[in-house]
C-alpha cells in the first residue's frame, strides 16, 4: 500500500486526500493548525507543524512515506520550501499541486502588488470602505492605515494588531455571486483587497467588484519553486501519487 502525506488546507487536499483514499492508498493530510475546525477527510489527520523542514524529513522517514503532495494555498510559501528541503534530503518524490490564478476579464480594474504591505500603501486614494479578504494572518500590514474603514472577513476571528476602523465577519467560503453582491452593497464597499487564490469558491467576489465597477488590489503570488514539478488538478495529483512504485521508496523521482 502505497503512503502518501498530503499537506493541506486547502479544498483541493481534502478531496485528493478522498480520491487518494478510495483508490487503496494510505493517506495522512497535514495541516497547520491555524483553523481550529478543519473538518472531517478521509484518511488520517495530522495539526501542528512539523518543526521546519528537520521535523518534516524525520517525519518522512519515520512513518516510510512514498509520495508527498503539497496542497496548501499558494501563499503558503514557507510550508512549500520546508517540503522541498525535507523531501530532497529523504529523497522523497515531491508534487506541487496548485489551482490556476485569476486572470482578468473585461471590465475588471485590477491593481497588482508584490505583498500586503504594498497593498495596504495602495489603500489611500484608491477607496475609503474595503473589503479586506487576505486572510487574517497578515492584517498587521493594514494597521497604519487611518483613512479607511475595512470589512475584514476571514474563517475565523483574527488576533491583533487589526486595521484601527474595522468590522469583522466571520465566514467560511464558497461565497455565491448573489451574496457578494448584497455583502458589497450593504456596506458601500469601494474597494476590494484580495490576493491571487485562484479558484471558483472565491471568485464571486471578483465578478461583483466588476459589477460595481470598483478596483480590486491584488497581491500577487509568490513565486513556484522551479525544482518541485507540478499540477493543476486533483486528478492529474492522484495520478502521480497512485504511480509511485512503493517497492522503491524514496528513490522514486517526480
Amino acid at each position: 500500500m502505497i503512503r502518501v502525506l498530503i499537506l493541506g488546507g486547502t479544498v483541493e487536499a481534502r478531496d485528493l486526500a478522498t480520491v487518494l483514499h478510495d483508490a487503496g492508498a494510505a493517506v495522512t493530510t497535514s495541516l497547520a493548525g491555524r483553523v481550529t475546525r478543519p473538518g472531517e477527510r478521509s484518511g488520517a489527520l495530522r495539526v501542528g507543524g512539523f518543526g521546519g523542514a528537520d521535523g518534516q524529513a524525520a517525519w518522512l522517514t519515520e512513518h516510510a512515506i512514498d509520495a508527498v503532495v503539497d496542497a496548501t494555498h499558494p501563499f503558503a510559501a514557507r510550508i512549500s520550501a520546508n517540503a522541498a528541503d525535507a523531501a530532497a534530503r529523504t529523497r522523497t518524490p515531491l508534487l506541487a499541486l496548485r489551482r490556476p490564478g485569476w486572470e482578468e476579464r473585461d471590465g475588471d480594474d485590477w491593481r497588482w502588488v508584490d505583498d500586503v504591505h504594498a497593498a495596504a500603501r495602495a489603500v489611500p486614494g484608491l477607496g475609503r470602505r474595503v473589503l479586506l479578504t487576505t486572510g487574517r494572518g497578515e492584517l498587521e500590514a493594514f494597521a497604519a492605515v487611518d483613512d479607511a474603514w475595512f470589512l475584514v472577513r476571514s474563517v475565523e476571528p483574527p488576533d491583533p494588531p487589526v486595521p484601527l476602523h474595522h468590522e469583522v465577519l466571520t465566514a467560511r467560503g464558497p461565497f455565491r455571486l448573489e451574496d457578494e453582491r448584497a455583502l458589497m452593497q450593504r456596506h458601500a464597499i469601494d474597494l476590494l483587497v484580495t490576493k491571487d487564490s485562484g479558484g471558483a469558491p472565491a471568485a464571486a467576489k471578483l465578478a461583483a467588484a466588476r459589477e460595481r465597477a470598483i478596483p480590486v488590489l491584488m497581491v500577487r503570488r509568490p513565486p513556484a519553486l522551479a525544482e518541485v514539478p507540478g499540477v493543476e488538478t486533483i486528478a492529474e495529483a492522484a495520478g502521480w501519487a497512485l504511480a509511485r512504485d512503493a517497492g522503491s521508496g524514496p528513490a522514486a523521482s517526480g
